[in-house]
């Protein structure tokens, strides 16, 4: 600790526990802890302490494969801050207001890392389209929400968290299969559209069009997204084109909310 950062009254562990935390948000691989100590700028036992007294309060998860990912108390505590501001319920709001006139399935994203996750659904009568569910965990590039969320971040971090998308063990055979450079000129498309397109690009035969809610500053802190098989756009030629301004208007409406 820095004499001018005592000065400060600042506390020594709170500072390195919360850039551990920002490293895993931020979707860093936590497999080799020297290398985690170096990145934070603490020793490798200080990481494993972290580490487990995040694990303990809930703040951070294991994963399957090793290595660790924000936890429910942290996305609860993100919850309950995006709530007071009525992000939460102006999002479900919206969502069942997009799913009930276009005909076709809504969600609520946010972004967590380089996943998205998928926070409110709602379905027409018809059922499901989609396997997706609440609480799905999706890496961002393969989405259209995530694509829509990513366009509105600096190049800077979207090539962290490309790096540590590449880096995970789960989803390497994705990650191998796209080009950065044609990823890097599809979210400059995305941006300058504002909105992003997915056709059969994560599920087979499943479309979606997603635009950001973005915060003050233009930070985005969610995503609208629409979904409909490909019948449904066979069928009705002016689906498409309604998706598309429905789902822009609404992120529109709901950054407003968020005060962007």
């Amino acid at each position: 600790m820095s004499e001018q950062d005592a000065a400060k009254g600042l506390v020594t562990p709170v500072m390195r526990g919360m850039r551990l935390l920002r490293y895993i948000a931020e979707g860093g691989n936590t497999g080799n802890l020297s290398e985690v100590g170096r990145l934070i700028d603490v020793n490798r036992v200080t990481v494993m302490r972290l580490l487990a007294t995040l694990e303990h309060e809930g703040l951070i998860e294991r994963l399957p494969q090793g290595g660790h990912r924000v936890g429910m108390a942290f996305l609860t505590l993100a919850a309950s801050a995006l709530g007071s501001v009525d992000l939460l319920g102006e999002g479900r709001l919206m969502v069942e207001r997009l799913s009930r006139e276009l005909g076709v399935s809504a969600y609520l994203v946010v972004l967590e890392g380089y996943h998205v996750v998928y926070v409110h659904r709602e379905m027409p009568e018809g059922g499901l389209v989609s396997h997706i569910r609440v609480g799905s965990r999706v890496p961002a590039f393969l989405t259209a929400p995530g694509r829509a969320m990513l366009a509105q971040l600096d190049d800077g971090e979207v090539k962290r968290l490309w790096s540590a998308w590449r880096d995970g063990e789960s989803d390497k055979q994705s990650a191998a299969r796209m080009d950065a450079v044609q990823f890097a000129k599809q979210l400059e498309e995305d941006g300058s559209k504002g909105h992003a397109w997915s056709f059969s690009g994560y599920e087979a035969g499943i479309n979606a069009c997603a635009a950001a809610v973005k915060a003050g500053g233009g930070r985005p802190v969610a995503a609208l997204s629409v979904v409909a098989p490909q019948p449904l756009f066979d069928a009705d030629s002016s689906l498409r084109e309604r998706m598309q301004q429905g789902v822009v208007q609404a992120a529109r409406d709901l950054s407003r909310v968020a005060g962007g």
